[in-house]
């Protein structure tokens, strides 16, 4: 039997679905750190997504779009211990001088941080006409309930997938959810409601 895929709630409520330029658009880099390319947290694809990151940034530089890098402080001894090499963020895609960094501790990044003020200070509060690109680590995590916490305060989300990964988990059934189908899940919920998911750089004009 075959399943037709229902409206999505963007599309039901009339939402915009088109990309943006980056050109127009302030990227977020979210915790693109070593946490997630050795060791216990190890993502499925990382360096894959880290590839793809790294072409995003340096397009985004090129069309003189604003950099915000996001890093996730989990405390001295963790692997997101951002004062040790494990939670820095990667080489691949360390800020230049003027990009601002902005610490977390919870998955969505508005959370109790200053990327709100951040943003508006890049002249990007709600309604600017700036839009808002996002990619990193983990996409069913941070990168998901970022989005959403873009979409709540009224902004306009777009996750760049291949700049994204996961990791497999366990599942409700006692089994194992691949990474692979976690991921799907992830960029659809975000899909769904909270913001825009493109494939890769390249859906999107400078």
């Amino acid at each position: 039997m075959t399943t037709t895929p229902s409206a999505t709630l963007r599309q039901v409520i009339g939402l915009d679905g088109r990309p943006p330029r980056l050109s127009e658009s302030i990227l977020i880099m979210i915790d693109v750190q070593n946490t997630y390319t050795t060791g216990v947290m190890e993502l499925e694809g990382a360096d894959e997504a880290l590839t793809a990151g790294a072409r995003l940034l340096e397009r985004a530089r090129a069309a003189g779009a604003p950099v915000v890098h996001i890093v996730n402080d989990g405390g001295e001894g963790t692997p997101y211990d951002i004062n040790a090499p494990i939670g820095s963020i990667h080489d691949r895609v360390a800020p230049v001088d003027g990009e601002p960094i902005v610490v977390k501790q919870f998955p969505n990044a508005f959370h109790a941080t200053e990327l709100e003020k951040t943003l508006h200070d890049l002249g990007a509060a709600p309604g600017s006409g700036k839009d808002l690109v996002l990619a990193g680590f983990m996409t069913h995590m941070c990168v998901t309930f970022t989005a959403q916490g873009a979409f709540n305060l009224g902004y306009r989300p777009t996750v760049v997938a291949d700049a994204t990964a996961t990791r497999a988990l366990p599942g409700p059934d006692g089994g194992v959810l691949p990474a692979a189908a976690l991921q799907a899940a992830a960029l659809t919920t975000i899909s769904d409601l909270f913001g825009v998911v493109v494939p890769s750089v390249d859906a999107l004009e400078d």
